[in-house]
Formats: structure tokens, C-alpha cells, sequence
């Protein structure tokens, strides 16, 4: 998937595509057919640079409810030919699943979408899913031949129809159809859900992993044979040579580390640095500006799993170094400084900005410090990224950053937060929304008393609303 076009923050299709609270704020205050516009290029064109991580739907169909959409568009998405040459969850993931919020909501046009999507639909699995957990019972049941018509009668049918039952992420519909009657439906479903069950125990008992008895030397070669495969076995290894290493093996474990294979180097720096041995820092320093790039990634990422007082003390003074291990150290003050470090983390913060821009990974962390530590004084760049990310997860970090460092907050981002596309984000602002501005006494009103809304967000809600809360 291409990483999709992101309008500027200051449009309502940026703002929309962000999942910001203020995009569903400026939607409604826009002429209609504009804002359906804007709201149908966000569900047809998914916007989330991850849409593993990301929530946008419940968001979207919210929206959709506001407006009186209807669902025209996203029916002419799912039947468009290329549904069956572009068969990638990412091209309709995000369509079935505001189409799920919308059946929860009693919209029966998205509920016969989602049964006909299931039926012929290429992301059938996807509308099952949905459909799992909003259609009733004789729904799913009728659904059990046109599903069940896409195996064939075959070895490699019967194969590819255990494979669906087994990776299934809502078991329900397949429970049901295993109860059918009919020899067609009820047997093929059970014996594929044997099939599935004996897969898995063949997957389990015929790993090549590590055996009993290996030794460190084993380990490492394990571990070079996984590298040289394509497969960072470095993390298991490490954790291999904790259960095999003794005190008499340091030296061989040190020597691999400082200039071993790739696969056996890697090993070795993340065992030393998750045994805190005292030779690790000055190995990691010396790969991490070596010729490997993977050995200098990985000592990287073991410096970071580092939890004692000594890595924040390295950490200090390699924070003003230009590259990744001087990124690496400003993340570890972040996380576990102390007030003394405000000065790095900002400047680390105020440059990642400025040299990556405001969905710079780096960030995530630098981040989570200002708010931890406080630092008043990073709040306009803490407001910047706020605005500015295409990340919906980095925006709820920086809100909580902004909820610690900047006074403004309660009547500020923290409004606009009751609408925003991230529960965690929604829950914070419950927390912390000035409830002298209506808008605010209405809206925690409206959550309240919204079924489809996490639980977290409405106990966060009633503890502003409740009885022994303040009036709103």
C-alpha cells in the first residue's frame, strides 16, 4: 500500500483525514454536500498511515449519522471491478468497518451491504467479521452456502477453507455453520475446523528451534543461520544464551559481540545488555558506528531495552550525538530521566521536528518525556505536532504531553478532543474539558449515553457527569 496523500491540517478534508475533533466540528458547520464529500474520500481512500494501529471508523460513521449520509459511494467502492484485482484489506477494510458501526446503530442499509459484500464480495472475510458481531443468528445462517461455495470440493479447497476457519478472528459465524444439518454446510465446517486444529499441532511440534543441551556456540550459529535466511533471530537467541551461557562463557560471549558474525554479534549485545554487563555500553558505542548497518540497528535497539541507572548516565552524553544512538539516548532521557535532562529532550524534541517533520518516528517518545518531566516551555511545539501529524496515536500523545505542560489545555485542544477518532484521546479530554463551554456539557452527555462507545471514555465521562461530580 502507498502511503496516502494527507491534505494540509487547515482543510476540513485534513482535518477529517486526521480523525482530529475538529474535523467533525467543521463538517458540520459546512454545506452538506461538501462535507459528504470530504467524509467519502476519507472512507474510499483510507487515510492512516497504519491501519493496524489507527481507529478511524467509529469516527467516520459517527460523522455519517451527523450528516444523514448515505452509504451510495462506499456501495460503488465495493462492487468496483478492481475489488477482485486489488484484493489488499487496506483497499476496503475501512468501508466494512463503518459500515459495521453503522448497522450497530440500526442503519439497515449497511446492514445488507455487509451481507451481500459477504456473500461476493473479495474481502468477504473482513464483512464476515462485521457481521459476526451485529447480525442476528437466520442472517449468519444464510450466509453459510455463498461462503462455503468459494472452497471447492477439493484437496486444495478443503485445505484453503480449514485455512479461513483457523484464522478466523470472529469464531461465531463457523460455530453456527458447524451446526448445520446439511452435509454441504455442517460436516465440510467441522472437518475443517479438525483440519485447522491438527495444523496448528504440526506447526508446534515441527519448529527448528533451539534444543536442550546447545551450546553458546550453537546459539550463535543458530542465530547466523537466521540472519543469513532473512529471519532477526537475535532477540530469541539472546534469550537462548540465558538459559545456556554460564559465568566461564563471558569472554566468548564479549569477543562475539565486539567483533563476531552479524547474526552471532547481535546475539551477544542483546544478552549483555539485558544482563547489564558492564562491558556492553562501550560495545554498543563501538557498533553502533561500525560498517554493519544491521549490527549498528541492533545495538541501538539493545541500548534502548536497557533499564538501568548506568544507560541513563551514557545516555547524557550521547544525546548530543547526530545520529541514531544520539536519537536513541535523548528517547532513553525521555522515558526514564530525571528534571536534569528537561534541556536534552527538548532540543532532541525541537529537532526532530524541525529535521524530520511532525510524524517523525522519534517523536512518540520525545513526546511521552515532555509531558513526564513537565517542560512547560515545550508546549508550542507540543501544540505544532498536535495539529500537524497524520498520526492519530501521536496526536492523543501529544494531548496528554499538552494536558501536563500547558495551562491552555482545558479550554483548548482538550474540547475538541470529546470528538476525536481515538478513545484514549476522548478519555483524556473527559478528564480535562472545561465544562463551562456547552458545547462540552452536551457532548459528554451525548458519550454518555452512546452504546458503541468504549468503556473506558463513558466511566471517565460519568466521573464528570455522575452524581457526585460537579453540575456540568
Amino acid at each position: 500500500m502507498f502511503d496516502p496523500f494527507i491534505a494540509p491540517s487547515g482543510t476540513l478534508l485534513g482535518l477529517l483525514q486526521r480523525g482530529r475533533g475538529d474535523g467533525t466540528l467543521h463538517a458540520l458547520a459546512a454545506p452538506r454536500p461538501e462535507a459528504l464529500a470530504a467524509l467519502n474520500h476519507c472512507v474510499l481512500s483510507d487515510p492512516r498511515h497504519d491501519w493496524q494501529l489507527e481507529n478511524r471508523s467509529l469516527y467516520y460513521a459517527r460523522l455519517y449519522l451527523d450528516l444523514d449520509g448515505g452509504t451510495e459511494e462506499i456501495e460503488r467502492h465495493l462492487w468496483d471491478p478492481e475489488d477482485h484485482l486489488d484484493t489488499e484489506d487496506s483497499r476496503t477494510g475501512l468501508a466494512l468497518a463503518v459500515l459495521g458501526h453503522l448497522a450497530s446503530y440500526g442503519r439497515d442499509d449497511a446492514l445488507v451491504l455487509l451481507r451481500r459484500y459477504a456473500a461476493t464480495g473479495a474481502n468477504w472475510a473482513w464483512a464476515l467479521d462485521e457481521l459476526a458481531l451485529r447480525d442476528d443468528d437466520a442472517g449468519l445462517r444464510s450466509l453459510a452456502e455463498p461462503v462455503l461455495g468459494r472452497f471447492p470440493a477439493t484437496p486444495e479447497g478443503a485445505a484453503e477453507l480449514a485455512a479461513a476457519v483457523r484464522d478466523a478472528f470472529e469464531p461465531h459465524p463457523w460455530r453456527l455453520w458447524a451446526d448445520d444439518p446439511r452435509e454441504t454446510v455442517g460436516a465440510r465446517v467441522r472437518a475443517a475446523r479438525e483440519q485447522g486444529s491438527f495444523d496448528r499441532w504440526q506447526r508446534q511440534m515441527g519448529h527448528g528451534g533451539p534444543r536442550p543441551g546447545w551450546s553458546v556456540q550453537a546459539v550463535f550459529d543458530w542465530a547466523q543461520q537466521g540472519l543469513e535466511r532473512g529471519s532477526a533471530l537475535h532477540v530469541p537467541a539472546a534469550r537462548c544464551l540465558s538459559a545456556v551461557a554460564g559465568a566461564e562463557d563471558r569472554p566468548a560471549i564479549v569477543e562475539a559481540a565486539r567483533s563476531g558474525p552479524e547474526g552471532a554479534r547481535c546475539a551477544a549485545l542483546h544478552y549483555l545488555a539485558e544482563a547489564r554487563d558492564p562491558a556492553v555500553l562501550d560495545l554498543i558505542e563501538q557498533a553502533a558506528t561500525g560498517p554493519s548497518p544491521t549490527v549498528a540497528e541492533v545495538a541501538v535497539a539493545a541500548f534502548e531495552r536497557m533499564c538501568g541507572d548506568e544507560a541513563v548516565v551514557r545516555a547524557r552524553g550521547w544525546a548530543h550525538r547526530p545520529d541514531a544512538l544520539g536519537a536513541s539516548a535523548a528517547g532513553v532521557l525521555a522515558g526514564r530521566g530525571a528534571a536534569q535532562d528537561a534541556p536534552l529532550v527538548l532540543a532532541a524534541l525541537r529537532e526532530a521536528v524541525r529535521g524530520d517533520g511532525p510524524d517523525a518516528q522519534r517523536l512518540w517518545t520525545l513526546v511521552d518525556g515532555a509531558g513526564r518531566l513537565g517542560i512547560v516551555c515545550a508546549a508550542p511545539v507540543l501544540r505544532h505536532v498536535y495539529r500537524e501529524t497524520s498520526s492519530s496515536h501521536l496526536r492523543g500523545r501529544a494531548a496528554s504531553a499538552l494536558a501536563a505542560t500547558d495551562p491552555s489545555f482545558a479550554t483548548g485542544f482538550a474540547v475538541e478532543c470529546l470528538w476525536d477518532c481515538e478513545e484514549t484521546t476522548r478519555e483524556l479530554a473527559a478528564h480535562h474539558a472545561e465544562t463551562g463551554d456547552v458545547r462540552v456539557a452536551e457532548r459528554l452527555r451525548r458519550l454518555a449515553a452512546d452504546p458503541a462507545e468504549e468503556v473506558e471514555v463513558q466511566t471517565a465521562v460519568r466521573s464528570r457527569i455522575g452524581p457526585d461530580a460537579p453540575a456540568v
